[in-house]
């Protein structure tokens, strides 16, 4: 062990006794609960922290910030572990903090359609507590995520068209920054033009600017009706066109998803559907009973003019749950038609005018490198996914594999587009932050060394300092 190593395994000694004092047996240097938080819910290599802390109060971890910031050791948060692109990995080692704890609704407004959770309270337990009050928060990114960690990712998912991101939905953040110091970002106002917008700074950080510990959240009203369906075309490009007329006429459609065939045949399998195996949008409609049956009639209309149908409906709850749980299940179907192969999921968002042309050019790369890779897509907003099902001891296929990949980023931004719609970038997607943001970059970094000096904070995402 050089000296560099023998000092670096002082720091953290030292750091672990303090914080061993702090928590008692909520911290845990166990190796399989050390493992279990060094890896992302898709493929990369494992890097365990040297230690997993259970916190319960934003005290806690702004002491424990604290005793990381003395001997200059990492911190990572972890909400459920569901993120995509190695955010809470640890390359570094240090202390992972797990919000699990941490999982209190702390006040509901019905008044304001607002609420303020702890980072650690998850997206359906959120919805639960809510549904008997005529309420439900819209963002949802198909798993039962953190709001923390969705607040941390920028998260969205299949409800962004019509409700927006994480980024339009949150009102306020309790964080603790690099030196412990607690701070809000905003009031309750529904608006402000007082000083830096500090809010949407930290939404979207990913933990490399501060740790977010409370999160106040925009609320919706649950629709006076609500109905689903879906829908084949003859192609991508007949599906996607439809969706951007769609758009273009205002329909106010709540989620347009894209499936392409290899999709449908997977989710058919996994989830006992019947759809067609062609290219399918799945489709709710959310409003009032006449204005849902006005924008069923519509997109009817749009979808006669596209050469696509026949339009299934579903406006019992039981048919639409078993169709949007299809559609969150489309990970794991993937996994079971390859069994023993690991997921890869990874995507892109371009302007939805050149969807079309960014999801067929990536279709006849997936076939030029022979690899199995299912494609699914926000389509309202230009989002789309990949799920490449690989062997990660096969040198040859993760060649073929990685070449696929930075032609997909590259295409996406060529097209004006960007190399992640709402996965982020955690350690995956940094090394495509210059080419996608140029001299942006440096002041990300500015920002970075200005609020995190010595590089405790979720070190080895983002931006590298």
């Amino acid at each position: 062990m050089s000296r560099a190593d023998v000092a670096n395994r002082r720091k953290i000694d030292a750091a672990l006794e303090e914080a061993e004092a702090l928590l008692g047996d909520r911290l845990t240097t166990s190796r399989s609960v050390r493992d279990l938080h060094g890896e992302s819910v898709t493929w990369y290599p494992t890097q365990p922290p040297d230690a997993v802390a259970y916190v319960q109060t934003t005290e806690e971890v702004s002491a424990l910030v604290k005793i990381c910031a003395r001997h200059k050791v990492p911190i990572i948060a972890y909400g459920t572990g569901t993120s995509l692109e190695g955010h809470i990995n640890a390359p570094y080692g240090g202390i992972t903090i797990d919000f699990a704890q941490m999982n209190n609704i702390i006040r509901v407004s019905p008044e304001d359609l607002d609420c303020t959770v702890q980072a650690g309270v998850t997206r359906v337990q959120l919805n639960v507590h809510l549904r008997d009050m005529g309420m439900f928060f819209p963002i949802d990114p198909g798993t039962d995520a953190s709001l923390g960690g969705m607040a941390a990712t920028r998260a969205s998912g299949t409800n962004a068209v019509r409700y927006g991101t994480m980024r339009e939905n949150v009102l306020n953040l309790t964080v603790v920054m690099a030196d412990g110091t607690i701070v809000q970002t905003a009031r309750r106002a529904r608006k402000s033009s007082a000083g830096y917008d500090l809010t949407k700074l930290i939404v979207g950080s990913e933990g490399t600017l501060g740790i977010i510990t409370e999160v106040t959240l925009r609320l919706q009203a649950i629709p006076d009706a609500i109905s689903a369906g879906v829908c084949p075309f003859p192609s991508v490009r007949h599906a996607c066109d439809a969706v951007i007329l769609a758009i273009q006429t205002g329909i106010p459609v709540a989620r347009i998803e894209l499936l392409d065939d290899v999709q449908i045949e997977a989710c058919n399998a996994y989830s006992g559907l019947t759809l067609e195996e062609t290219a399918t949008l799945f489709l709710e409609f959310h409003g009032t009973q006449d204005g849902v049956l006005e924008q069923m009639r519509l997109f009817s209309e749009i979808i006669e003019d596209h050469g696509g149908g026949p339009f299934q409906s579903a406006d019992q709850t039981e048919d639409r749950n078993k169709l949007w749980q299809a559609r969150h299940d489309a990970y794991w179907a993937n996994l079971a038609q390859k069994p023993g192969l690991k997921g890869l999921a990874t995507d892109v968002c371009v302007p939805i005018s050149r969807l079309a042309d960014c999801v067929e050019e990536t279709r006849v790369d997936i076939e030029k490198y022979g690899l199995f890779a299912p494609i699914v897509g926000h389509v309202g907003d230009g989002n789309f996914h990949l799920t490449l099902l690989i062997d990660p001891d096969d040198k040859n296929e993760m060649d073929r594999v990685n070449e696929l990949l930075e032609r997909l980023i590259m295409r996406a931004l060529a097209m004006d587009g960007t190399c992640t719609g709402e996965h982020g970038v955690g350690i995956g997607k940094m090394k495509y932050l210059e080419a996608e943001h140029g001299a942006g970059v440096d002041v990300m970094r500015l920002i970075k060394k200005s609020l995190d000096p010595d590089n405790i904070l979720n070190p080895g995402k983002v931006v590298a300092v």
